[in-house]
């Protein structure tokens, strides 16, 4: 065990011990310890092995800003994945694994990929493996070697709640200036959440020591101040939108105001076998020092280039550690107290000066000796000293943690005498503070965040904001160049993707010198850690090989998450809007199994005693076919145009012609978008020569009224739409008795030459006011009836009790489906799809090109002179078949190429055959050609084109009731 004497702030319960395994072995731990701090107190010194050459990695930032401790945890009955181990809290009964390893940690066999490194360049899977004959091979072997954690797919989906909330001033970050900003804001009343990822408030507070203060006391006693810890800001959206990600949900923040006091991520020095295990940054090591008691390593060499780095020396001899030595890249420096108290300490100080290397002890499982060497400009000078130790702490600078404040909007620029991108110009209603400010110093600390926080509050309307200077800060803690070539590399820039020095001057020499395209073709910074140790360094190279400067480089785009977040959050509790017709009662009571269509719940069918789902949807077709059905159609899209220009419109926004349209009459209507792809059918009816009445499909209805909307806003036609959906119930009732059944509750004249096929009547029926459309989807004569929605409910009991003694029976979409596929009629989204012209779903008959213009007639006039690219045809299988059938989306195949796919099938109870429709390639869309459907274990089952309507082929009983 490395535990230190206990001490006050430790963030351990020395009482409550926890039981855990790690690679079969069992440990002990405390309440309240992470798995890395658990493990690193047992002695456990390699945690994890590298993505790319499987090396030996440990603990290196301690806060989850790197991926070296990425485990797996097995315990429960499917287990966690990627568990991030440096601030995941320890748990009893966890087993826990490394990821990406092949044998266990210990004999990894993946760790042989090292002794090829240089076969293994920087892109060179773009290069080696683009053979056709070979790439499957590659592509398996890469997807077994790379990868983090397994997901068991197993588990079942877990919902996890989300939450709103709201405040005035958000503060990210409780450090210093994060603290002083919500006091300063929660002191003019602002009402103040503060979020911070730690298990507690503090940042530095809580392991530099001598920088305590009583603002941390203040804040958390606060009455106007909300404190939430163990969560993390995963990114930035309009309007100060935050959305806030502990273990158990999603917060969905909003604030009148937010406060960016994130801090800032200590960088790694690169040199020669920087990765091994006890080399680590001073934070943490200061972490496990004072908030785990953990004695990190027996003898450090401190590398830095900046005042923490002696604070770290200071602090790693009074607990009892070894100094080897401070090894300070700089020549000289202003913290002249410190290094008089590391030498007092009896620690020598080596100026402008690097590791030039780090030796591996004997086992290769932690760091043994590091070799000195002069450093001037960023070129190191010959080996001078060579010290034993068994840890290397390094300070030698920061980058901002303002990945948020990039996703807000803000400017940033490179502050040369700071070394660090700081903002520039902020978003409205964005404040910065603290470490991501360019404010380093304890005290500056927290006059940066008193001076943002009042400044927040005045936003949010509370108080008139600060009078408050910070002063600038005397000199960088960042080095220009922390970094150290080696002619044998293993000098890491990026430890999450293995990437070393000569890895960026390959890909700059290859062409790829532009930050984003180096980022890409290097995979730098797209990791878990997503480049919060490795960007800095990467774009410090970049302009140095390119002779330019950061600003000129610039920074890669950050996007959201700031840190990954859990699926489960993610997916959380489903919220989307779910609509019923005014009919939802009457189909409850008859027995309807729901299924979703659009936003609307719909009857699939209706349950029968002692009857499966098939014989059901079977039954209610042959009810329509023989007798009378009925069917709610009320999801139908129901819209009005008037006024002069109505036919006009019209005639714009569908690909047939409308202006010549009888009153009383309707027509079916097809709508491309600019592409001339199908997005819409329906019928259109007159009403009266500036009144039109038409419907358009369940799930367009809302998207194409919006879009007719813009379109009439945008020709500026002198006609109004209304959007009529919601507010008609309808009903569709079809059927060789429909007329009978009808004419028994209407004064309406039914007959055929009264009332047409694709004729409109406006009346009563059953003395509720409708309009009547005799349309026929399903095949048979039939009546689609539109009454007020109020009234809905009395007209379907109506028909229902009018229909009893011949035998009427509600039908559901599926039986609906059934019955128009036999008609050969087609459901737009299922048998087109975002490609489809009309030519190509068997509608060229209804493209009127001759029209002065409608929307997508120039992309379909190109597309006429071009060869059609696939063909909608009809299709049975063969006689006598009996065997599984193939299922839509089944491909069709021919000479070992797809020449096609099923978009719609069934078994026609009508036909006692298997139909469907099918896309195939124009050359075999001749009736009688032969076609091979693929079934899903490979088997194929045979079938022919076949002329459509497969029913009724001559339409004589919708049109005469034969």
């Amino acid at each position: 065990m490395t535990r230190l004497a206990p001490k006050g702030g430790e963030w351990i319960d020395r009482n409550k011990t926890v039981s855990f395994s790690f690679e079969g072995n069992t440990f002990m731990g405390f309440e309240g310890d992470t798995i890395s701090s658990a493990l690193y107190a047992s002695g456990q010194t390699v945690l994890a092995r590298s993505f790319k050459y499987h090396r030996p990695r440990s603990v290196m930032s301690f806060a989850n800003h790197d991926a070296n401790v990425i485990m797996q945890n097995s315990a429960g009955a499917f287990g966690t994945p990627n568990v991030r181990a440096d601030v995941t809290l320890l748990a009893e009964g966890m087993t826990l694994n490394a990821v990406n390893t092949f044998g266990g940690l210990v004999h990894d066999k993946a760790s042989v990929l090292g002794l090829f490194s240089r076969f293994l360049p920087v892109g060179f899977y773009y290069k080696a493996f683009h053979s056709k004959r070979l790439f499957p091979l590659w592509e398996r072997m890469f997807r077994k070697l790379t990868g983090l954690g397994k997901v068991d797919f197993a588990t079942p989906h877990i919902r996890t709640p989300k939450q709103y909330d709201f405040c005035d001033v958000l503060v990210i970050g409780a450090g210093a200036s994060g603290l002083s900003a919500a006091l300063a804001a929660a002191e003019q009343g602002a009402d103040v959440v503060v979020v911070d990822e730690n298990a507690k408030v503090g940042g530095s507070l809580t392991y530099q020591p001598g920088t305590e203060d009583s603002i941390l006391a203040k804040v958390v006693s606060h009455a106007k101040i909300r404190l939430l810890t163990g969560t993390y800001a995963a990114g930035y959206y309009t309007d100060h939108w935050v959305p806030l990600v502990d273990g158990d949900k999603m917060t969905k923040m909003r604030a009148k105001s937010v406060v960016f006091a994130s801090g800032a991520f200590e960088q790694p020095a690169v040199f020669r076998n920087n990765d091994l295990p006890g080399i680590m940054l001073a934070s943490a090591a200061q972490r496990l020092l004072h908030r785990y008691s953990i004695k990190p390593m027996e003898r450090a060499v401190v590398l830095t280039a900046n005042a923490d780095g002696y604070r770290a020396a200071l602090d790693l001899a009074e607990q009892g550690i070894g100094v080897a030595a401070v090894v300070d890249l700089r020549k000289s420096h202003l913290a002249g107290d410190l290094e008089v108290a590391v030498k007092a300490k009896g620690i020598q100080v080596l100026s402008s000066a690097c590791i030039y290397e780090a030796l591996p002890a004997a086992d290769g499982q932690r760091v043994a000796k590091v070799r000195i060497a002069p450093f001037n400009d960023g070129v190191a000078g010959a080996i001078a000293h060579e010290l034993s130790c068994d840890g290397v702490v390094m300070s030698v600078g920061y980058a901002p943690a303002a990945n948020l404040l990039y996703q807000a909007g803000t400017r940033m620029r490179f502050d040369k005498v700071l070394q660090q991108f700081v903002p520039e110009v902020l978003p409205y209603g964005v404040f910065a503070c603290g470490r991501v400010n360019g404010v380093h110093t304890f005290a500056n600390r927290l006059l940066d965040g008193q001076r943002a926080g009042a400044t927040a509050a005045a936003h949010a309307g509370f108080g008139a904001g600060p009078d408050v200077l910070v002063p600038t800060e005397a000199e960088s803690p960042s080095h220009s160049w922390p970094i150290v070539e080696h002619p044998d590399g293993k000098n890491f820039v990026d430890f999450d993707e293995d990437l070393q020095f000569k890895d960026f001057r390959n890909a700059v020499q290859e062409g790829f010198d532009n930050i984003e395209l180096l980022k890409r073709y290097s995979t730098n910074g797209m990791g878990p850690s997503q480049g919060k140790h490795s960007n800095m360094n990467g774009l410090r190279i970049l302009a140095r090989l390119t002779g330019k400067e950061p600003q000129q480089v610039g920074t890669t785009t950050a996007r959201p998450f700031y840190h990954p977040v859990p699926m489960s959050h993610l997916a959380g509790r489903g919220f989307s809007a779910e609509r019923i017709t005014p009919l939802h009662s009457r189909h409850e009571k008859l027995g309807a199994v729901w299924m979703s269509a659009g936003v609307w719940q719909r009857p699939e069918y209706y349950v029968q005693p002692g009857v499966d789902r098939i014989d059901s949807i079977r039954g209610e077709a042959m009810a329509v076919r023989k007798g009378v059905g009925i069917i709610d159609v009320g999801t139908l899209g129901k819209l009005e145009v008037i006024g002069p220009d109505a036919a006009e419109f019209l005639e714009r926004v569908y690909i047939s012609k409308y202006a010549g349209l009888k009153v009383g009459m309707t027509r079916y209507a097809v709508m491309c978008d600019e592409s001339g792809v199908v997005i819409d059918d329906g019928v259109v009816a007159r009403l009266a020569d500036d009144h039109f009445y038409f419907t358009t499909t369940t799930s367009g209805a809302a998207t194409i009224y919006r879009e007719l909307s813009r379109l009439n806003t945008m020709w500026k036609l002198n006609c109004g739409i209304v959007n009529h959906t919601g507010s008609f119930a309808a009903v569709n009732v079809a059927g060789p008795k429909a007329r009978a059944l009808l004419a028994s509750l209407t004064d309406i004249d039914l007959s055929a030459t009264a009332f047409p096929y694709l004729g409109l009547r406006v009346g009563t029926v059953a003395g509720i006011p409708a309009r009547l459309m005799r349309v026929g989807f399903v095949g048979e004569w039939g009546y689609e009836i539109h009454v007020p929605a109020n009234l809905g409910g009395a007209l379907w009991d109506t028909l229902m009790a009018a229909g009893k003694t011949d035998g009427i029976r509600p039908f559901g979409v599926e039986a609906q489906r059934l019955l128009r596929l036999e008609k050969g009629h087609i459901i737009i989204s299922q048998d087109t799809d975002g490609l489809t012209t009309p030519s190509e779903a068997g509608l060229d008959w209804a493209v009127k090109l001759d029209k002065p213009f409608f929307v997508g007639k120039r992309s379909l006039q190109i597309i006429a002179k071009k060869p059609l690219r696939q063909t909608l045809v009809g299709f049975m299988l063969n006689e006598g078949f009996t065997g599984a059938a193939p299922k839509e989306c089944h491909l069709a195949i021919k000479d070992d190429k797809i020449v096609g796919r099923i978009t719609s099938i069934s078994w026609s109870p009508s036909l006692q055959r298997h139909i469907g429709l099918a896309f195939v390639s124009p050359e075999l869309s001749a009736v009688g050609t032969s076609l091979n459907f693929r079934l899903s274990g490979g088997d194929f089952v045979a079938a022919k084109v076949v002329p459509t309507p497969f029913y009724d082929p001559q339409n004589l009983k919708q049109k005469e009731g034969a």
